[in-house]
């Protein structure tokens, strides 16, 4: 009789463990949706990248520059210059910690051609603070994000494959 109650005992374990990963999935997914920047310049869909989530731009505020549409021309890989700036990743790898904060990942400045490493932390449902930083979260700068609560319309989405950095 012992060896069947800890038996159940393991089980239920396992199975409270189990729920605790689907639990802890859905509130890393919180973050998941569609962010307007603290300049009001882009509107950013943050997803999942298989066990991180990433972030690239699906609205530009003024998506042409000089008639044309607006590119990379700030990154620092010549090859990379002509790259459309609509569709491109610039959050990218970053893993759930804990307590609504988001760590480890890259953030892509596409106005300096810069990569940062990055922190977010979300303050409520509706706002997200991005930190970018070099070396120490001290020696950087956190930009304000809002949740866009109104559908995207089709023509303000990608739909293409995101563009890697």
């Amino acid at each position: 009789m012992y060896h069947r109650s800890a038996g159940l005992a393991v089980l239920a374990a396992v199975g409270a463990g189990l729920g605790l990963a689907q639990v802890s999935g859905s509130e890393a997914d919180v973050v998941l949706g569609v962010w307007l920047t603290g300049d009001g310049k882009a509107k950013v869909e943050v997803y999942r990248c298989d066990e991180n989530y990433c972030g690239r731009i699906i609205w530009l505020r003024d998506p042409l520059k000089e008639g044309k549409p607006a590119v990379d021309d700030k990154n620092p890989e010549e090859q990379l210059r002509g790259r459309p700036v609509l569709g491109l990743t610039l959050m990218r790898e970053f893993a759930y910690e804990g307590d609504r904060v988001w760590s480890g990942g890259k953030v892509y400045d596409p106005e300096s051609g810069n990569d940062y490493s990055g922190k977010i932390t979300l303050t409520d449902e509706s706002t997200l603070d991005l930190r970018g930083y070099v070396l120490l979260p001290l020696f950087g700068r956190t930009e304000t994000w809002k949740r866009v609560t109104e559908p995207v319309s089709p023509a303000d989405s990608v739909r293409t494959a995101p563009h890697k950095r």
